[in-house]
């Protein structure tokens, strides 16, 4: 059984386009040469609404992209409906104004990142270094600091990669 023979029992109408569609293709080709007001102009009526944002490579590249989710479908209903999950699960602190929000994501561990309660020890110069990692920072004799860069400026005076330094990262390869 061929492909339109089979699309056909299913029961489609006909096959959806493909992404070398060649109308689609000289949209998006005639998209790159309008100029910003054209391109502000096409993106209200492809999206409905203003953009907020007034640079080209952008705006033809968002228009591009609704052009396509349009002619040939967006993200399968499962997808969306799994994404629509994940958005409902993440939690974000919504404070007064957004520097709360902001903070709070600062302030999220980087992947390779010491939890709060760690303590990184190291031997410098026959001493032997202990720092434990705190809520917003490292502490070192006594004293908190926000990273573990400004950690070893204070013990050696030099300027060192914090990670480097206590062995969380290992130099790159050349």
């Amino acid at each position: 059984m061929k492909r339109n023979d089979r699309t056909k029992a299913r029961g489609a109408s006909a096959p959806r386009p493909s992404f070398t569609d060649p109308t689609i293709v000289k949209e998006i080709e005639a998209l790159r040469r309008l100029d910003v007001p054209a391109l502000i102009e096409r993106y209200g009526e492809v999206w409905g609404k203003e953009p907020r944002i007034r640079n080209r490579e952008g705006l033809w590249k968002r228009i591009a992209w609704k052009i396509q989710e349009q002619r040939l479908g967006g993200l399968s209903a499962m997808a969306s409906k799994r994404l629509e999950e994940l958005i409902a699960d993440i939690r974000l602190p919504l404070g007064e104004d957004r520097r709360t929000v902001r903070g709070a994501l600062r302030k999220a561990p980087r992947i390779g990142q010491p939890g709060v309660g760690a303590v990184l020890t190291r031997t410098w110069n026959g001493q032997t270094i202990e720092v434990k990692v705190i809520d917003g920072g490292f502490e070192y004799e006594g004293v908190v600091y926000r990273s573990l860069s400004a950690v070893a400026k204070a013990i050696t005076g030099a300027h060192w990669n914090g990670r480097l330094f206590f062995g969380l990262a290992g130099r790159r390869k050349a």
